[in-house]
């Protein structure tokens, strides 16, 4: 067998457990399941884990039992950094599209997701449980640090009563007087930013009065044909990453290489 320490990384984990050399985690019974019964690891073998705060380290598999796991972390494979300053408040969206954004955006880089309810938003509900857990998902494929914060829902005009005055608000809106993106994202320039996605039926035309009179919020155009909802955040944040995010950041890829379990360990 190989040696623990040698062992290949074989999956990523989000936990919520300090990560340090020799710290103990403790998995629930679905991470458990998902190691022993899905990807068939053993003991010995290895993962990565982050929590959003100490990094991503190596660990190894000490053992399982009835609905857990137990592992013990090893070193460190990447230090903490930042994610882009960036916020994305949307509209709930109906089944599996609202999975979708959740997914999206935190591969896209957001660090805080902000449902928010329109005159025309249906459904007016949201499974917050089940948001997280699509975000933590997206987050572990992707191989980010962190996983976007997640707010509680809100009415629209209450989710920014209390607005930071120095955050733009890019309002993508499907009609009215509105700039191109682009141009509007390289006229403001680098600042805190977020990005505000309207419903499947779009913006009632009192919310998008109510909005203009706002000194933070920026109207912003998505080209000439109506977009999906979901189809739309994609396209928002793709433009400020291209123009403002990590994207334009130097240094390149600075992941530490997977490896499979058919590779030679040194």
């Amino acid at each position: 067998m190989t040696e623990p320490s040698q062992s290949p990384v074989r999956t990523r984990l989000y936990v919520d457990s300090p990560l340090a050399a020799d710290q103990s985690v403790g998995l629930d019974h679905e991470r458990a399941h998902f190691l022993r019964h899905v990807l068939r690891l053993d003991r010995g073998d290895a993962v990565a884990v982050f929590n959003g705060r100490d990094g991503e380290w190596r660990a190894v598999i000490d053992g399982f039992g009835k609905g857990w796991c137990s592992l013990t972390v090893v070193e460190q494979r990447r230090p903490q950094s930042g994610s882009p300053d960036l916020w994305l408040l949307f509209a709930p969206l109906k089944k599996g599209r609202i999975d979708f954004v959740a997914e999206k955006a935190t591969e896209m880089g957001v660090s805080r997701l902000m449902p928010v309810f329109t005159r025309r938003t249906d459904p007016n509900r949201v499974n917050s449980d089940r948001l997280r857990a699509n975000a933590v998902e997206a987050a572990e494929q992707c191989e980010r640090l962190s996983v976007p914060d997640l707010t509680e829902p809100l009415p629209l005009f209450r989710a920014l009563a209390d607005w930071p005055t120095d955050r733009k608000l890019f309002l993508c809106a499907e009609a009215g007087t509105a700039r191109p993106i682009a141009e509007a994202m390289r006229a403001t320039g680098p600042c805190p930013a977020a990005v505000l996605i309207g419903p499947e039926g779009g913006f009632d035309q009192s919310e998008l009065d109510e909005l203009g009179k706002l000194p933070f919020v920026v109207p912003v155009g998505l080209g000439p044909r109506i977009l999906r909802a979901d189809t739309a955040v994609v396209a928002a944040l793709a433009c400020w990453q291209s123009l403002s995010g990590d994207w334009t950041a130097d240094g390149g890829d600075t992941r530490p290489p997977f490896r499979s379990s058919a590779e030679p360990t040194a």
